[in-house]
């Protein structure tokens, strides 16, 4: 099937992209078409690294009637703005979390593309419920579980960075920032688990970097359904693993963790295990691996959309929101230092 032709704009985080579609897994369903970025000398380079067009802007990139999609990968403050601009000019969208800081600007520019029949896809939450979170709700109901009652959600790398003048740098722009930048990644995923939120609660520190930002921090979270759940977030482990994105779910009868063990599968994998007590003793049920992880781009979901078609059990915008909008909240409760409300 033909490949899907895809420009990337913002080559900061979109360098990565780059390495994704032309060699990784998204090769198989995009075609790098062109770059975009504010910085014209960084456009030239990977223009020519990567042999395609260099676009001198975003009019150019959306004037452009080959393309029918493309990637945003600009700071998140105020890119619903562009996509916005992207849909109206009839191309769909892949960006990557957190896409907005304003979840009201969010919802507006997701119902909007609702409307214009285009798509916004992240890679957190994903466009369609990934393997692990699936695994997670079919054990829920399989085993009747019950409810969610709590969640221990943690994610490290070793970071050591000097301040750059970055949008990093800026807690307006990038609050709580090992949470901002990491951990909404588990955000997502405990909001496809327990619902809604209501209220947060932050703590952070600075250890080793060199930005005013902090880089270690936690973010406390309760839920509409009662539940209570933990994030913690940090560039300060240097332990040789990054970004394990782990969980520990407890539920009404019993637990599931998600990439616990000292050892963690190949090739960005996760493990799962459930455990439960039988007879009053803790038994292992059953242990998964699966390829698929929350956090991964769905790249063939993508390319089946701009193609015209039909997605089953999307994720709404509204769980996309109430991700957004826990973070909101984290924002102002960095600032005031008190529990703050999910609206």
């Amino acid at each position: 099937m033909k490949k899907v032709p895809i420009a990337i704009v913002g080559l900061n985080f979109g360098r990565y992209i780059l390495d994704q579609i032309r060699t990784g897994p998204g090769r198989d369903h995009l075609e790098l078409a062109g770059v975009c970025d504010l910085d014209a000398a960084k456009v030239r380079q990977y223009a020519a690294q990567t042999g395609t067009r260099a676009y001198r802007d975003l009019a150019e990139v959306l004037a452009d009637p080959t393309l029918p999609a493309v990637g945003l990968f600009t700071p998140p403050v105020g890119r619903s703005k562009l996509i916005q601009q992207a849909i109206r000019a009839g191309k769909h969208v892949l960006t990557t979390k957190p896409f907005e800081l304003d979840a009201r600007a969010a919802a507006d520019v997701l119902a909007e593309a609702h409307r214009l029949k285009r798509a916004v896809h992240l890679n957190s939450p994903a466009p369609t419920l990934p393997a692990d979170l699936v695994q997670i709700k079919h054990w829920q109901q399989h085993y009747q579980l019950g409810r969610p009652v709590g969640c221990r959600a943690d994610v490290w790398a070793n970071y050591r960075e000097l301040a750059d003048g970055s949008w990093y740098d800026d807690p307006q722009r990038c609050p709580v920032a090992p949470v901002f930048r990491l951990g909404i990644y588990l955000i997502n995923d405990l909001v496809a688990i327990f619902g809604p939120a209501t209220a947060v609660q932050v703590l952070h520190s600075r250890l080793n970097t060199g930005r005013p930002t902090p880089d270690n921090a936690q973010l406390s979270i309760r839920f509409q359904a009662g539940g209570l759940a933990n994030v913690f977030a940090s560039f300060c482990v240097n332990d040789g693993d990054q970004y394990r994105n782990s969980l520990v779910v407890n539920f009404e009868n019993g637990t599931i963790y998600r990439n616990c063990g000292p050892a963690r599968p190949a090739g960005g994998a996760a493990e799962l295990s459930l455990i439960m007590a039988t007879d009053g003793k803790r038994r292992l049920v059953e242990q998964v691996n699966l390829d698929e992880t929350s956090g991964d781009y769905q790249w063939a979901v993508f390319a089946k959309v701009v193609r015209g078609e039909t997605l089953t059990d999307e994720t709404s915008a509204d769980q996309i929101v109430a991700g957004i909008q826990v973070i909101t909240a984290m924002a102002r409760a960095e600032q005031s230092g008190a529990t703050e409300g999910v609206q």
